[in-house]
């Protein structure tokens, strides 16, 4: 109807115009056939605006945001009609699944309805005039792209579409570091690091701090973890080492100390040519001990035999004397003694 009114109202001008004195038609307002299309086009125009009434603006078309801090997603609209019967939605397509949106929150009929799993955090700030949204206690999952539906039934567009991207930032996790390999002089070793949490995704960086500060080329396992491979290591190899994972908000760092082991001959290292000057002293130990008791095995048994012989010796001269002395008295010296 409004649409109608304009073009009836421009070609009435239009008329008006035709009819009118050649003094007023060639004065500075209408210039002849130029001045015609000059008010054709803002009747055209005119119309047009009215034809498309409803107009969604978005502020901004990128917002960041700390983690846990409150953001506001701004979200304007221009309408010719009334708010009776004003319809806002707000969805989020997230970073994790952008091909499944989700609803936040919904204006109908002068009722709000929330996302059960942001009551508390989400509510409209502004209406009926305006559409913005306030999120608090951010988290790093409410990323993603942000779209203002905006739809007024009394207009006769379609429902305006303002799309914002929010980006949650947080520091980097605490990483975690690791080693494996062999610490002999002439092994392998690899350094690892890995990061949990962080937006921007944190550079992960590896350095020898001490002795001395030493930037080593580093190979990434993912966008999270990293590592360093030593191989042919040396005694200078030994040392401190620091794993750094950074972004815009902060660095955490994880350390590793390393030692590595000398040779003695170039195949013995230290630990086992200690280990073995153990075990030959303790060898060489129960030997001389076994030595010894066989020594005083072998002089206790000689001892025993000489003076088992010194007894045996006396036994029998002890029985020869008494024999000599012993006078032996028969039948037939009896007899002969009584006689």
């Amino acid at each position: 109807m409004h649409a109608l009114f304009l073009v009836l109202l421009c070609a009435t001008s239009f008329q008006a115009v035709r009819k009118a004195p050649p003094s007023f038609r060639s004065s500075q307002c209408i210039m002849g056939s130029p001045g015609r299309w000059i008010l054709w086009t803002v009747c055209a125009c005119l119309a047009a605006r009215q034809k498309a009434a409803l107009r969604v603006t978005m502020r901004e078309a990128s917002l960041e945001v700390v983690r846990g801090d409150s953001v506001l997603l701004p979200c304007s609209f221009f309408t010719s009609s009334d708010f009776s019967r004003l319809n806002v939605i707000w969805t989020l397509a997230p970073f994790s699944s952008p091909e499944t949106p989700v609803q936040v929150i919904v204006y109908d009929h002068r009722q709000v309805i929330k996302n059960p799993s942001l009551i508390g955090r989400v509510d409209f700030t502004g209406l009926p005039s305006r559409a913005d949204i306030m999120l608090n206690d951010t988290h790093v999952s409410d990323g993603g792209i942000y779209r203002c539906m905006v739809n007024n039934p009394p207009d006769t567009a379609d429902p305006g579409v303002g799309e914002l991207l929010l980006s949650v930032l947080e520091p980097p996790s605490l990483p975690v570091c690791e080693w494996d390999g062999d610490v002999d002089v002439g092994g392998s070793v690899r350094l690892s690091c890995s990061v949990e949490e962080g937006v921007p995704t944190p550079e992960i960086r590896w350095e020898k701090v001490d002795p001395e500060e030493i930037s080593l080329p580093i190979n990434m396992d993912g966008e999270l973890s990293g590592s360093v491979q030593i191989v042919n290591v040396s005694s200078q190899t030994s040392g401190l080492y620091r794993c750094s994972a950074a972004n815009a908000l902060g660095t955490q760092n994880c350390y590793v100390k390393l030692a590595v082991y000398r040779t003695a001959d170039g195949a013995w290292g230290v630990l086992p040519g200690v280990l073995l000057t153990l075990v030959m002293s303790l060898v060489l130990l129960a030997l001389l001990a076994l030595v010894v008791w066989l020594h005083r095995t072998g002089q206790d048994g000689r001892s025993g035999r000489r003076r088992r012989r010194r007894r045996s010796r006396g036994h029998g001269k002890a029985e020869e004397e008494e024999c000599y002395n012993e006078i032996r008295y028969t039948p037939s010296l009896m007899k002969r003694s009584f006689v």
